[in-house]
């Protein structure tokens, strides 16, 4: 997807600010304890990960997300697959300190549903997400940090997230509803309504501009 890059800036779900990504990081850390998280807490408190995820090859879409340390890797790639990936009941995998997870749809056929992300994952870590093994989408992911926070139903929480890239339509310049999965690989096809009506590929090829790195492949809707 061969677009201008703009800075890219996204919500804080703590206290509804907006930010520059460079600069949520370094939000979050003072916004989680304006909004009661801790690095040391009482026993009513829980361990989570501060993760960070984006695309690999579209880092204009990311987010942190708050997951707790006893979660499943499973739990953590259903997640990704539910707000991000899924489209068409692919395998997905993690790739952490040179071993591989992998995931089924609907846990069918993994491998690893029962390993805890505090028995992989360590403050400072650096870890991959792929999903779909033909169109693959690549996430890159990071251990920010291991925090205290209060306990609740949840295992992952989302702390924030990028506001949806402003695409502006090949054709006339309005914002872009739809994507021609034929057209984007040569980094055009991203279209308004009215000029996709008009574009010259099948109308199959279309799907509709998401905030999400898999914008535009295989069958994402969102």
């Amino acid at each position: 997807m061969a677009r201008e890059r703009t800075i890219s800036t996204g919500r804080c779900y703590l206290c509804g600010g907006v930010f520059a990504k460079a600069a949520m990081t370094t939000h979050l850390k003072s916004c989680r304890k304006k909004a009661g998280g801790s690095e040391s807490a009482p026993a009513d408190r829980r361990k989570a990960f501060h993760l960070v995820v984006e695309g690999r090859y579209a880092p204009e879409y990311w987010m942190h997300l708050e997951v707790d340390t006893g979660a499943a890797l499973e739990t953590l790639d259903r997640f990704l697959r539910n707000i991000w990936l899924e489209c068409c009941d692919h395998m997905s995998e993690f790739r952490i300190d040179g071993d591989r997870y992998s995931f089924a749809p609907f846990g069918l056929g993994s491998d690893t549903p029962d390993v805890r992300l505090r028995d992989v994952l360590a403050p400072g870590m650096k870890f991959e997400h792929a999903y779909d093994f033909g169109s693959t989408t690549y996430l890159r992911l990071k251990v920010v940090a291991e925090v205290e926070s209060p306990v609740r139903q949840d295992e992952i929480g989302m702390l924030a997230q990028n506001e949806p890239p402003a695409i502006p339509c090949d054709e006339c310049g309005k914002p872009a509803t739809q994507v021609c999965r034929q057209c984007m690989y040569s980094g055009k096809g991203w279209l308004c309504e009215e000029c996709a009506a008009r574009h010259e590929c099948d109308e199959w090829m279309l799907l509709p501009v998401v905030n999400s790195p898999r914008v535009g492949v295989c069958g994402y809707a969102g």
